[in-house]
């Protein structure tokens, strides 16, 4: 009997599952790497897991002293008074002033970026897609403090204007009441954050968009569609899941940005009365405790600020659950 790599022709018989000896181990191998890549996938979602719920039971257990003690209604007070006999302390400026700047900043990013995905994708020359596709993604790498530094020294003389003429014109609209703030505004900051989120919401729009199925194009362009009808009946249905998941994460990235608002924002003084509009300052919560992370120095001001903290946690965990639940729904109706 004739051998092959040592092997008789007996021993190359089929076994009862109908695969050569070698066969066999070598599925055995690939079984055992499915299983350890498989386990080791597994430790690292339980990790993940138990990672975010040790930094929420780490936030709760140091804010809840804190808050216990406070003498102020923590959601509606403006005060911020931790260190006192007495200390009060309440987040309404800054969750208000985060969550504007954060809206701001998503209603003019999510539009701009999927448009420019668009054309990318459907519209650009293949000779410019590459390089396009490159310089977006550089943009994406662009550290928060080089955001900071152009927001404040080259793009805040020219908003200075536009700030100017929305005012004179809207002025009446108590959102965009006058203030007399003319630098770090919450308008200001979120169309800075706009600029810094676009190209995550470009970049993944984009890698989505390009997955559309070519028969789902070509079957709409064949039925007599014209270009944007394709789009809007093939590649936006398909792409809308991907788009919300990349609005989430960079709604995630404006909320939590610490160093570009801390260059850019005009904090309020002690007792200077509220006002609605979006060309009033304001702090974040990210750059309220950059700010302040010289006054931990003692149970009750640091309680007061990983309260703060934590708010700002929770606040991005439901953003992230609700897209996670928009999603699912939007693969579940499609399916």
């Amino acid at each position: 009997m004739s051998t092959v790599t040592g092997v008789s022709a007996a021993d190359q018989t089929p076994g009862p599952d109908g695969r050569r000896p070698m066969q066999a181990d070598q599925a055995s191998t690939g079984r055992v790497g499915d299983r350890l890549f498989g386990g080791a996938a597994t430790v690292s979602g339980v990790l993940v897991i138990v990672l975010v719920s040790l930094i929420a039971i780490f936030l709760i257990v140091q804010a809840v002293p804190a808050l216990m003690d406070n003498s102020a209604n923590f959601f509606t007070s403006r005060v911020w008074a931790p260190g006192g006999e007495q200390p009060a302390f309440g987040i309404l400026e800054f969750l208000w002033t985060t969550v504007t700047a954060s809206t701001i900043a998503m209603a003019l990013s999510v539009p701009v970026g999927v448009a420019v995905a668009l054309f990318l994708t459907q519209y650009a020359p293949s000779w410019m897609r590459r390089p396009a596709a490159g310089l977006v993604d550089l943009l994406a790498a662009v550290p928060s403090i080089v955001y900071g530094l152009w927001g404040l020294i080259a793009f805040a003389p020219v908003f200075k204007p536009v700030q100017s003429f929305i005012q004179d014109k809207l002025g009446w609209f108590p959102l965009f009441a006058p203030t007399g703030i003319s630098g770090g505004t919450i308008c200001f900051i979120g169309v800075v954050l706009a600029i810094m989120v676009l190209p995550i919401v470009t970049a993944l729009s984009r890698e989505v968009f390009d997955q559309t199925p070519t028969a789902h194009k070509e079957g709409a362009l064949a039925l007599g569609a014209t270009q944007w009808e394709m789009i809007r009946t093939a590649v936006l249905p398909f792409g809308r899941p991907g788009v919300i998941s990349a609005s989430m994460l960079a709604l995630g990235r404006a909320l939590g940005e610490t160093i570009a608002v801390t260059f850019l924002v005009s904090a309020l003084a002690d007792g200077n009365p509220w006002s609605w509009s979006l060309f009033n300052g304001g702090e974040t919560f990210a750059s309220k405790i950059a700010n302040n992370a010289s006054e931990f120095s003692n149970p009750n001001k640091t309680g007061a600020y990983i309260a703060a903290g934590l708010v700002l946690f929770v606040l991005t965990f439901v953003v992230n659950s609700i897209a996670r639940v928009v999603i699912e729904r939007r693969k579940a109706f499609t399916e």
